[in-house]
C-alpha cells in the first residue's frame, strides 16, 4: 500500500542533523529535479526580499521564512515525519506509533512537496517554505514542473498494491495515477454531516478533513491492515468504525472515490 499525503504549511523549526544531502533522499531519480527547484528557491530568497515574499505568497508575519529558505543547504535537518506538523500530522501521531506501525509508516507513507517532489517520512530535510502552488520565476508553476519527473518515478513506487490518495487538490496536480495504477487507486474526501431543519447537509470542512485523514491513516497502520485494492479498503475502513460511501469507477483507468462521513471530531 502506498499512501499519498499532502505536507503541512506549518513545519517544525530547526533541526540538529547534518545538512541536507539530496542524494540520500528516497526516490533518488528525483535528485536532479529537486536540485533545480532548491537552487532557484535559495537564489530567490537570498536576493530581493519583496520579490521572494510575493512569489511565495508570504504575509508580513512570515517574512522570516525567506531567510530560512536562503540557508536551506546549510540548515540542520530532521526526519520529514518530524518536520511536518499541523492538524493531519497531529492526528496521525507518528511519534506515538508502536515499532511495527512505525515500520509500516516508513514503507507506505509518501509526502508530496513543492520543493522535494515527494519524500518518505524518514528522509532528513530542513524546515522550508515552498508550496506546490508557487510559481518560481525560472522553473514556473511547481505543480506542472513535477508532473514529468513524477510520472517517471511514481508508478514504480506504487508497485502492484493499493494507492490511497489523501492529497489536497494543489498537490494532486503533481501526479495523477493513470491506467491500471489508477484502477487500484482510491481518493478520499471527508464530509461533515449536519442535520439542519430536519435535513442532512454535507460539506467539506478543512479541520474535519485533515484530522479524519490523519486518524484514518493511523488506524490502518496500527491495525496492520493492508488492503489489496480499493474494494478491500472500503471493507477495512468500515471495520475500523468509519462511515464510508464508495463510488467505483465507471470507466477503465479511473480511481475509486471514497467519501468518509463524520458528524464530529
Amino acid at each position: 500500500m502506498l499512501v499519498l499525503l499532502p505536507p503541512s504549511e506549518g513545519k517544525a523549526a530547526g533541526g540538529s542533523g547534518a545538512p541536507l544531502d539530496l542524494a540520500a533522499l528516497s526516490l533518488p531519480e528525483l535528485t536532479a529535479a529537486r536540485g533545480t527547484v532548491l537552487d532557484e528557491l535559495v537564489e530567490l530568497c537570498a536576493g530581493d526580499e519583496e520579490k521572494a515574499a510575493q512569489t511565495l505568497g508570504l504575509s508580513a508575519g512570515l517574512r522570516g521564512e525567506i531567510a530560512k529558505n536562503a540557508a536551506l543547504r546549510e540548515a540542520g535537518t530532521r526526519p520529514a515525519g518530524e518536520v511536518y506538523t499541523g492538524v493531519l500530522y497531529d492526528a496521525l501521531g507518528l511519534a506515538t506509533l508502536d515499532a511495527a506501525a512505525r515500520r509500516r509508516a516508513e514503507r507506505s507513507l509518501l509526502v508530496f512537496s513543492g520543493l522535494w517532489g515527494a519524500v518518505r517520512i524518514g528522509d532528513r530535510i530542513p524546515s522550508y517554505r515552498c508550496s506546490m502552488g508557487v510559481k518560481l520565476p525560472g522553473t514556473g508553476a511547481l505543480g506542472a514542473y513535477w508532473r514529468g519527473p513524477m510520472a517517471d518515478v511514481l508508478p514504480a513506487a506504487a508497485g502492484d498494491g493499493l494507492v490511497l490518495d489523501l492529497r489536497s487538490a494543489a498537490y494532486a496536480t503533481a501526479w495523477k495515477p493513470k491506467g491500471e495504477v489508477a484502477e487500484r487507486t482510491a481518493t478520499v474526501r471527508v464530509l461533515q454531516s449536519k442535520i439542519v431543519d430536519g435535513v442532512e447537509k454535507r460539506s467539506v470542512v478543512s479541520h474535519f478533513n485533515k484530522a479524519t485523514k490523519g486518524r484514518l491513516v493511523r488506524d490502518l497502520l496500527v491495525s496492520g491492515t493492508v488492503p489489496g485494492g480499493p474494494e478491500e479498503l472500503v471493507g477495512a475502513v468500515r471495520e475500523l468504525g468509519y462511515t464510508v460511501e464508495a463510488e467505483a469507477p465507471t470507466r477503465a483507468g479511473r480511481p475509486w472515490a471514497l467519501d468518509v462521513i463524520v458528524t464530529e471530531l
